[in-house]
């Protein structure tokens, strides 16, 4: 339910594309921000509905990310349907804005404690986006019961990276003061959703590990040192340098200080300068 006594201690106010909200004492921050949204975003903005009628390297990547941290929302009581996307990496939703041509407003979530990151919420409402989503797998409260979705071969390498920048961890194991694993994780609620990601990989890459991990609604797919090298060649060996920046950073970083594992192919793919291209 909306905060409505908290409505009036809402202060607004805008900074180049985004939309920023500060709040006073109020618990239900996402149900207020959406509110305030709402009332914000009564203009019809601009849109590229034919985004995702064509598969294209980056309609592969983002619809990977949108997997991850984007959802559908059939808006009856506002006669909408719109693609919602949170993220607290801005570059993210900036990314998804500039390949939609969208002119939507971005929302900036502050945190409302040490332990939360400012957030990034970006809500476009277009019924033949909704519609072209929603072919493509995606559908409302998707988490717990999505499905792996049909991506031609030549472009599964961009929806898995687009993907793993939403829902993908990569992090280093220190042995002492020396960099010793590399450590990929996929993340879902879905195990159908891993059980298939699993499949796929290791048909392609002969994997050693395929198994997904349940706890509670949780599911991991997690990747040790040789397998995370073939899987940084595969997710960025076409990326054309359209990636998060801050994970890319991290393979960077084990491969210059452990090039062990750091071949020809390696070194090409660090060449990149890497951004997630606007």
């Amino acid at each position: 339910m909306l905060c409505k006594q908290y409505i009036p201690q809402i202060c607004l106010f805008f900074h180049k594309d985004c939309l920023f909200l500060a709040f006073s004492n109020c618990s239900c921050l996402i149900n207020c921000s959406i509110f305030c949204y709402h009332l914000y975003v009564g203009i019809r903005y601009t849109v590229n509905d034919k985004f995702f009628e064509t598969w294209t390297p980056t309609m592969a990547y983002l619809l990977g990310y949108l997997y991850a941290d984007g959802s559908l929302e059939d808006a009856s009581y506002l006669r909408g349907k719109y693609l919602r996307v949170t993220s607290i990496d801005k570059e993210l939703i900036d990314f998804t804005r500039g390949a939609l041509s969208s002119a939507h407003k971005i929302v900036v979530i502050p945190p409302q404690s040490p332990t939360q990151k400012t957030r990034y919420f970006l809500r476009i409402g277009n019924h033949k986006i909704y519609s072209d989503l929603f072919a493509l797998g995606l559908y409302p409260n998707k988490s717990l019961t999505m499905k792996f979705p049909k991506v031609p071969a030549g472009y599964l390498a961009h929806f898995v990276r687009g993907y793993f920048d939403g829902d993908g961890h990569v992090s280093v194991v220190m042995k002492g003061e020396v960099l010793s694993r590399l450590i990929i994780v996929f993340v879902s609620g879905s195990v159908d959703f891993l059980s298939a990601l699993a499949y796929e990989l290791d048909t392609l890459l002969a994997l050693k590990i395929n198994k997904v991990y349940q706890r509670g609604h949780v599911c991991r797919l997690a990747y040790s040192t040789a397998d995370s090298a073939k899987l940084f060649q595969y997710m960025y060996g076409q990326s054309d340098g359209v990636f998060l920046n801050r994970k890319f950073g991290v393979f960077k970083n084990f491969f210059t200080q452990y090039n062990k594992w750091a071949n020809s192919e390696t070194l090409r793919i660090l060449g990149y300068n890497g951004h997630v291209v606007k």
